[in-house]
């Protein structure tokens, strides 16, 4: 069986074109199939309309979280409910083309791959918003050092031995494509260009996007705080430096005077301090929120052919 999950939060709009277009995809596919829709507190009719989907199509699995946990717990969610020899995760404004799930799905049972990532050769739509997410992956590639990201983003298959890999890892703060790609294996390719979104409004949007890259860099590079420390040491360096060279002007005699230039040091010093601060708390909240072992999400109501 090959399961599919894909998280919906408030996107009445798409589901009566997303959920038939996505189930024509899945039917190319020779073995049986779910598709695990997971509502992530839509406070629109996104529920309802998934709901009457559902009872139409028994291969139809509609999990309702009890609120909105966001993006990355509603596809936990989903997996951890999955139940498919093969499980797909795909996003739900149909950027990401359903019809590729085919050549995943063959470069898993005859290539030997144990996962299989969607790899974007472009993206359509905002520009602003594609270039900084260019930038991001590329940033976030240089700082990880983990080859198989760039460009990949949540659209992929995977087995159960790879998946069963990715959800034994419990971390509160999740990145999933930092995961799959963690987990290692043997993974692989299938390249498309990205389309933009048919109808609606970007649920992502770019500060959304920014707390997720901001998650994503903090939980698998140590780099910020490795600036910090190098910064540190540089400017303690040329303080120290500049420190000699006032002794050295006071004692010739040719030393300025004036307080501009030591206010100017205490803010650039104190500016300094609270970015560096800034970055430890980032980490702090991060170990806070591992300490607390809160559940990623609740899920009040499963409707399902087998709950019927």
């Amino acid at each position: 069986m090959v399961s599919l999950v894909i998280p919906i939060f408030n996107e009445e709009e798409l589901i009566d074109e997303l959920v038939p277009r996505t189930i024509k995809a899945l039917e190319q596919i020779p073995d049986d199939f779910e598709l695990i829709l997971v509502d992530d507190g839509s406070v629109d009719s996104s529920l309802q309309k998934l709901v009457n989907h559902q009872q139409k199509d028994r291969r139809i699995k509609v999990i309702q979280l009890s609120k909105n946990f966001g993006h990355q717990a509603a596809f936990t969610a989903g997996l951890e409910n999955a139940s498919g020899d093969y499980v797909a995760m795909m996003d739900g404004d149909l950027q990401d083309p359903p019809e590729l799930l085919l050549q995943m799905y063959q470069k898993l049972s005859q290539d030997q791959y144990d996962i299989v990532n969607g790899r974007r050769l472009a993206r359509k739509g905002n520009r602003a918003k594609n270039w900084m997410t260019g930038i991001f992956h590329r940033l976030f590639k240089a700082m990880t050092h983990m080859e198989v990201l760039e460009n990949a983003g949540n659209f992929s298959m995977m087995n159960r031995k790879a998946l069963a890999a990715l959800l034994s890892m419990e971390e509160r703060v999740r990145y999933l494509p930092g995961l799959r790609s963690f987990v290692g294996f043997q993974q692989g390719f299938v390249d498309y260009v990205r389309e933009d979104r048919l109808q609606g409004e970007p649920k992502m949007t770019l500060g959304k996007l920014f707390l997720l890259a901001a998650d994503a860099i903090f939980s698998f590079s140590k780099f910020p705080i490795r600036l910090c420390l190098t910064l540190g040491l540089i400017g303690t360096v040329v303080f120290l430096l500049a420190g000699i060279y006032v002794l050295i002007a006071k004692f010739m005699g040719f030393a300025l005077l004036g307080w501009s230039s030591t206010v100017l040091s205490i803010y650039f010093l104190g500016s300094i301090q609270l970015i560096f601060l800034g970055v430890v708390g980032e980490y702090v909240y991060r170990i806070y929120k591992e300490s607390q072992k809160r559940p990623l999400y609740f899920i009040k109501t499963i409707y399902s052919s087998e709950e019927q």
